[in-house]
């Protein structure tokens, strides 16, 4: 095991190969359509409630965070549902599969991934299957944020045909706990369609600049944006929607909570990269402060 362990692992082996969806923009072009009315209609739907230590959620050795305890911390387990009038409907992240809350092993997670993810204290609130069920059409696709188990929860109620998109690198980045996950992780997408990797353009930038390492126009319309924002994994990707109640920023695990955005303090444990992670999230609260008119959905509050 310790040998594993050195050696560490990719999150998954399921097949990947590269998205021929989106094309990309400069942080200039996604930033002067923010003032626009958009056509996406977004909804945020709390799939479980949980609650997990706060030393993952949010980097307790951080001088800001010297007057917080870890306890088990109230969060909620997301799916984001994009209805698009002209591409259909898809998902940012998964929510969580009924099968999975109730038998966790019978979708692959052994005991010892339940022990660590404390699924005894994750409660239902809308499957996964009824998510889908209540959209006015078929699902085109599944935009991840990240591949962590509580994001791709909802993968046994997602038919197979549908399309999968991760960000660059986020099924091949290899990290010690991920020779724990992995086998989980290629349970809940055994069968289905193979990850397609964004084609983000990477701009090298120095440390401290404001602009983004790559930002992809989904559709080509201007509706959704992807943003490459590494760091909490090696291909965590956040999204701005602009929906038609005003842009939405979708932050993913850049961000779990309203403590951790509000301080730019970045997630704790599980994290992959702290500083990259810490600088994305500093890019993003700049980007949200050019204009204040984004709405911030964060990862788990």
């Amino acid at each position: 095991m310790a040998i594993g362990v050195l050696a560490a692992c990719s999150s998954t082996t399921h097949p990947t190969e590269l998205a021929t969806l989106g094309k990309n923009v400069s942080d200039a072009v996604m930033e002067q359509q923010l003032e626009l009315a958009g056509p996406v209609a977004l909804e945020t739907v709390v799939s479980a409630n949980w609650a997990v230590p706060l030393s993952g959620l949010v980097n307790l050795k951080d001088p800001q965070a010297a007057g917080l305890k870890d306890h088990d911390e109230p969060i909620k387990v997301f799916a984001h549902v994009l209805r698009h009038p002209t591409y259909g409907n898809f998902l940012v992240d998964t929510g969580v599969s009924a099968r999975l809350a109730q038998d966790p092993s019978s979708v692959g997670l052994n005991w010892l991934v339940q022990k660590a993810m404390k699924l005894d204290q994750m409660k239902m609130a809308q499957s996964t299957a009824d998510i889908v069920a209540g959209l006015p059409g078929p699902l085109a696709g599944v935009f991840f944020t990240h591949l962590h188990i509580d994001h791709i929860s909802g993968m046994p109620d997602i038919d197979a045909k549908v399309p999968l998109f991760v960000g660059t690198h986020e099924s091949t980045g290899k990290q010690a706990i991920q020779v724990f996950t992995q086998g989980a992780t290629n349970a809940l997408l055994e069968g289905k369609s193979p990850l397609q990797e964004w084609q983000f353009a990477m701009r090298p930038q120095p440390l401290g600049q404001d602009s983004f390492e790559a930002v992809l126009d989904i559709f080509g319309d201007g509706s959704v944006y992807a943003i490459y924002t590494p760091g909490h994994t090696d291909g965590s990707t956040a999204y701005l929607v602009r929906s038609t109640q005003g842009p939405v920023l979708l932050v993913g695990d850049t961000s779990h909570t309203q403590w951790g955005w509000d301080h730019g303090v970045e997630p704790g444990d599980f994290t992959r990269d702290p500083v990259r992670n810490r600088t994305n999230l500093r890019k993003l609260k700049a980007l949200v402060a050019r204009h204040p008119n984004i709405q911030v959905r964060l990862g788990h509050q």
